[in-house]
């Protein structure tokens, strides 16, 4: 009979065993054999913008580069402010992603977009997800704190916006209108953009001036090219 130490050895191996069968290592930009299962992809590979374009005009130069497996808009001044979208339009989704963000940065999350030559700018049709480092000056305002809808709705559950250079998670679901916001697994947003309330929201703001914000609940998702710079890597999206 083995003494009880060998015995003890051999359970935290098995053990040991089990979580590593039922454990999957995670790389950024890709996706977990259960994710795939699931129904997720991604929208970003780390190699390319493949599945993304600038919205209304996809010809002309731009911030936006790949490196180092991120997706990045850089702070060249030079070039006019021109936001990704993607390819395809969604409707019911569960979209996460991660982000980091240079000091003094603004950047967003655009849902709902429609892209039509007769309008001028994603955020003229699409409700942004805020992301702002916190040192920002707009920071003082509760409506545009990260993980808000900008300029509409303040965060519904505090949290922290993270310092500069520092990666966060962010994740975006809706289901027939209704919308949920997270930043670092807190819930700060539930909306229903088919209700009277929320057009009333709209019509309380500047946003009123555009006929079409806040109105769809289908369309493209965009990222923001603002102000200093910003990182997105793993973005992934699973149909519902």
């Amino acid at each position: 009979m083995p003494p009880p130490f060998i015995k003890i050895i051999g359970a935290c191996l098995f053990v040991i065993c089990i979580i590593s069968s039922c454990t999957e290592v995670k790389h950024d930009n890709q996706l977990t054999e259960k994710e795939k299962k699931e129904g997720w992809v991604l929208l970003f590979d780390g190699q390319s913008t493949k599945g993304w374009h600038l919205y209304n005009d996809d010809k002309r130069a731009s911030t936006w580069t790949v490196s180092n497996g991120e997706l990045i808009c850089g702070p060249d001044i030079r070039f006019d402010h021109m936001d990704l979208v993607t390819d395809k339009e969604y409707k019911n989704f569960d979209l996460t992603f991660d982000w980091k963000i240079n000091k003094g940065g603004n950047s967003g999350v655009f849902i709902n977009v429609v892209e039509r030559p007769d309008i001028q700018a994603t955020w003229a049709s699409g409700p942004e997800y805020q992301m702002l480092e916190g040192s920002h000056p707009d920071y003082a305002d509760p409506l545009k704190r990260s993980g808000c809808i900008f300029g509409l709705l303040p965060q519904k559950n505090p949290v922290d916006t993270t310092r500069a250079g520092v990666w966060n998670e962010s994740r975006i679901k809706q289901l027939d209108g209704h919308v949920e916001f997270y930043l670092n697994g807190v819930l700060t947003v539930q909306q229903d953009f088919t209700s009277p309330a929320w057009i009333d929201t709209i019509g309380k703001t500047h946003f009123n001036n555009f006929p079409g914000f806040g109105k769809q609940t289908s369309g493209r998702i965009a990222l923001q090219d603002w102000q200093k710079a910003v990182a997105f890597k793993n973005i992934k999206i699973r149909e519902l």
